[in-house]
């Protein structure tokens, strides 16, 4: 049994950490920023395939005090390092330090590099490492002198589904719209409706919500390059995911003012596999009627200071406020920065939710 650790964005531990209780995971541990877990390499496959609000699935390799250089120098090198990267494996490093002694992260990967490498070439019996095979990469993190090395399975980030090489400005990370959905707990029951749909992130994330459809089925990752990692481990987790999908019709609609946006919205669905079961269309949310009786709707309206002015943000949040004021039988989740939100609605909300757009502090507003 191994542990690893999920990092997620601020506010997105908690459903992070129920999704892997789910997966029927071991000891799970929502932290600050991050989510442990224990677990085989069949529950790490798992991990990878299904996961929505995770950023990556992190191995870890150990944890020691490393108040000096010296001292993380010879806790690197005492690592297992040599059961899990072979001869020709590449192990480049990144990390962070954060309230520590050892606060360049320049010279920390310089010094966990060359550790790594005297413990590689000693366990294999050479002087120089060709790293010209599958990708290794080993992450860091000191906070408060204490350091936890980890190798990323993972690759590129798991928001990165596949379904978007092309968004519009301001996108929605799919891991935060997925959360979003998740918050407004909609399973494909209820018609759902994004008004500013963009390129279609919460629509389509909604979409394969509906069908409990793995986000990960299509994309790869790093440890499937792994020979240490049974290619069957992957197999058995994509079939079990599968397995796992419904079939059904759904009542998701997605429009936006630009006419453009919702091509690219519909575009990124088809890639995603979901866009026979999203309505489409070019519509002005402030005019627009509900498309259906009731349901749930989720939305990401321009912020004031990543895309509009701020003026034009307040003023549109006004407007929001009075259009939508009568739609009763629509519960209504709205993410935005503004701090004034509610006052410049109209309205308090029933609930307020505080998350992070990337590095951008928002809340999330519930209406009932």
């Amino acid at each position: 049994m191994s542990e690893f650790l999920v990092p997620c964005l601020f506010g997105l531990e908690g459903p992070c950490a129920d999704e892997l209780r789910r997966m029927g995971v071991h000891d799970v541990r929502a932290e600050n920023g991050h989510v442990r877990f224990s677990g085989d390499a069949a529950d790490c496959a798992r991990a990878n395939i299904r996961l929505r609000t995770g950023e990556r699935v992190l191995l870890r390799l150990g944890g020691f005090e490393a108040p000096t250089f010296d001292a993380l120098f010879e806790g690197v090198k005492a690592l297992p390092l040599s059961r899990l990267i072979p001869k020709d494996g590449q192990f480049p490093v990144k990390g962070y330090c954060l309230n520590s002694a050892l606060h360049s992260v320049p010279d920390c990967q310089r010094i966990i590099k060359k550790a790594a490498a005297e413990a590689l070439g000693a366990a294999y019996g050479v002087q120089w490492l060709p790293e010209t095979g599958a990708l290794y990469q080993i992450q860091f993190s000191i906070v408060k002198d204490f350091a936890e090395i980890f190798l990323d399975t993972t690759g590129a980030p798991l928001f990165k589904r596949g379904y978007r090489p092309g968004h519009v400005a301001a996108p929605l990370r799919e891991t935060l719209a997925a959360a979003l959905v998740g918050f407004a707990r909609y399973r494909g029951r209820d018609a759902f409706w994004d008004p500013f749909c963009g390129s279609g992130t919460i629509p389509i994330e909604a979409a394969l919500m509906a069908r409990n459809r793995a986000p990960g089925l299509d994309r790869t990752f790093a440890a499937r390059d792994w020979p240490n990692v049974p290619a069957r481990v992957w197999r058995a987790a994509a079939e079990e995911a599968r397995s796992l999908e419904y079939h059904g019709d759904y009542h998701i609609f997605a429009s936006d003012i630009d006419p453009k946006a919702v091509a690219l919205a519909r575009e990124n669905a088809r890639r995603a596999g979901v866009e026979g079961d999203i309505a489409f269309s070019v519509a002005d949310a402030l005019t627009a009627p509900a498309p259906w009786e009731k349901g749930v709707l989720v939305c990401n309206p321009p912020y004031g200071e990543r895309m509009l002015e701020k003026t034009e943000a307040q003023a549109l949040y006004k407007a929001m406020g009075r259009a939508w004021r009568d739609m009763d039988g629509w519960q209504k989740f709205v993410i935005t920065s503004e701090p004034d939100f509610e006052r410049l609605y109209g309205a308090s909300a029933a609930k307020r939710r505080k998350l992070y757009n990337g590095m951008i502090q928002c809340n999330l507003y519930r209406y009932d």
